[in-house]
C-alpha cells in the first residue's frame, strides 16, 4: 500500500473523487508537462530520445515538476507513456519522431500471446522511484498521479505495430480471432492491473485510465465496446481495488460521447470527458452523483484570455461545486502560449461561492435537472 496521506491533508483531487462539496475544483491538464513549455523544449534538445526521458528517474522527475514549479497544478502526473510497461511484458518497442511507436513483431497468433510474460517490475523501476519523489516533493499540496493504458487501447499498437488510422487488423480479429483477442485482452488486463497496483503502492494518489482509441470501436455497433473494452476494463479495476480500495481511478476515453453512460458500470470513481460533450449534458446523462473530470477545449487556449477565462466559467457553472476536477477535454496541445495555461490554472484557484455554484448561468431547467 502506498504511504498515508497526512491527517485532515488529503489532495483536493482525492476529495473531488470522493464528490465532496469544495471550495473551489482541483485542476490539472493532461500533457501538462510536454512540447509547449520552453522549459521541456529545452531539456529535450539535451535529451533528444524520448524513451530515454521517460525511462530516466531524474529526468522524469524534473520533467513531471515542470509545469508544478510554473502554475501549482493540484494535480502531479508522472511523465511517461502508456507503452513504457510492454517490455517488461515481452514487447519490446521503439518511438520513431515521425512515426510514433513502433513494434517490429505485432502480437498475431496464441503462440505470441502464451509467450508474453507477468509484469516484471524491476524492468519499470523508474517509475516507482520517481513516483515516490513526486510524492515527496508535491505533498500533500497537490496528488500524485500515476496512469496506465486501458487493455483495448495498448493492443491496438501490439496487434497493429503501429500507431493507426483505420485499425483494419484489430478490427478485424473481433469476428475472426475472438479467441484469440481475449486471451491478449486478458493477459493485458491483468498485468497491467499489476502495473497500477505498483503506481499507487509507490506514491500515486489517484491513477489514470486511459482508453484512447476505445472510440474506434465500430460506431454502427457501439455494443463492440461492451465486448472488447469494457469488461477488461472492469476487469483490471476490480483487480486494482482488491489492493488499493481507497486511490481513486479515472477512466477518460477519447471520443467516447457516445458511451457515456456505460463509463461508470467499469467500477472507476471518475469518468473524464473529452471536449466534445457539454458538461451539462453529461452532468444529466450520468447524473450529479457521478464524478467528472474536464472538459475545456484545448483550443480555447490558443484564444485572448477572455475567452479562456468565459470557457472555464462556463465548464465550472455546469459541473457544479462537488464531484468535479477541473482539466482540459484532451491533452495540452503543442504550440499553446504557456502564459494561457497559467491563466486557466489560476482561475481555478478562485473560489467557487463567488460564482453561484452548481448550475449558474444555466437556464432554470438545465440548472435543475442538474440538482438531481
Amino acid at each position: 500500500m502506498g504511504p498515508p496521506p497526512l491527517p485532515g491533508a488529503e489532495p483536493l483531487m482525492v476529495r473531488a473523487a470522493r464528490g465532496e462539496e469544495l471550495e473551489r475544483p482541483p485542476c490539472w491538464m493532461m500533457r501538462q508537462a510536454g512540447r509547449y513549455q520552453k522549459a521541456y523544449r529545452d531539456l529535450a534538445l539535451q535529451y533528444p530520445s524520448f524513451r530515454q526521458r521517460s525511462e530516466n528517474t531524474d529526468l522524469i522527475v524534473d520533467i513531471s515538476l515542470q509545469p508544478w514549479h510554473s502554475f501549482r497544478p493540484d494535480g502531479v502526473i508522472i511523465f511517461s507513456d502508456i507503452l513504457t510497461p510492454l517490455p517488461a511484458l515481452g514487447i519490446p518497442f521503439e518511438i520513431d519522431d515521425i512515426k510514433g511507436p513502433l513494434i517490429a513483431n505485432p502480437v498475431r497468433s496464441q503462440e505470441q500471446v502464451d509467450a508474453l510474460r507477468s509484469l516484471d517490475t524491476d524492468a519499470v523501476h523508474f517509475v516507482g522511484e520517481s513516483l515516490r519523489a513526486l510524492r515527496a516533493e508535491v505533498a500533500p499540496e497537490a496528488a500524485v498521479l500515476g496512469f496506465v493504458g486501458c487493455p483495448w487501447t495498448l493492443a491496438t499498437y501490439i496487434v497493429e505495430g503501429a500507431s493507426s488510422s483505420t485499425y483494419t487488423t484489430i478490427k478485424s480479429m473481433c469476428y475472426t480471432a475472438p479467441r484469440l483477442l481475449n486471451s491478449l485482452l486478458s493477459h493485458l488486463a491483468d498485468q497491467i492491473a499489476e502495473y497500477a497496483i505498483y503506481q499507487a503502492s509507490s506514491g500515486a494518489d489517484c491513477i489514470m485510465l486511459f482508453d484512447s482509441w476505445g472510440g474506434q470501436l465500430p460506431p454502427k455497433a457501439r455494443w463492440e465496446w461492451d465486448v472488447w473494452s469494457a469488461p477488461y476494463i472492469r476487469r483490471l479495476v476490480s483487480k486494482f481495488k482488491a489492493v488499493h480500495p481507497l486511490v481513486p481511478v479515472t477512466l477518460y476515453a477519447n471520443g467516447s460521447a457516445g458511451l457515456l453512460e456505460r463509463l461508470p458500470s467499469t467500477g472507476v470513481d471518475v469518468v473524464g470527458l473529452d471536449w466534445t460533450v457539454d458538461m451539462a449534458d453529461a452532468r444529466r446523462r450520468l447524473g450529479a452523483h457521478v464524478p467528472v473530470q474536464g472538459n475545456v477545449d484545448p483550443a480555447v487556449l490558443f484564444g485572448p484570455a477572455r475567452a479562456v477565462e468565459a470557457a472555464v466559467d462556463d465548464c465550472l457553472a455546469k459541473a457544479g461545486g462537488s464531484g468535479h476536477v477541473l482539466n482540459l477535454g484532451h491533452g495540452v496541445l503543442v504550440g499553446t502560449p504557456e502564459e494561457n495555461v497559467k491563466l486557466m490554472f489560476d482561475l481555478s484557484k478562485r473560489p467557487l461561492a463567488g460564482r453561484g455554484g452548481r448550475g449558474q448561468g444555466l437556464p432554470a431547467a438545465a440548472a435543475g435537472s442538474l440538482r438531481g
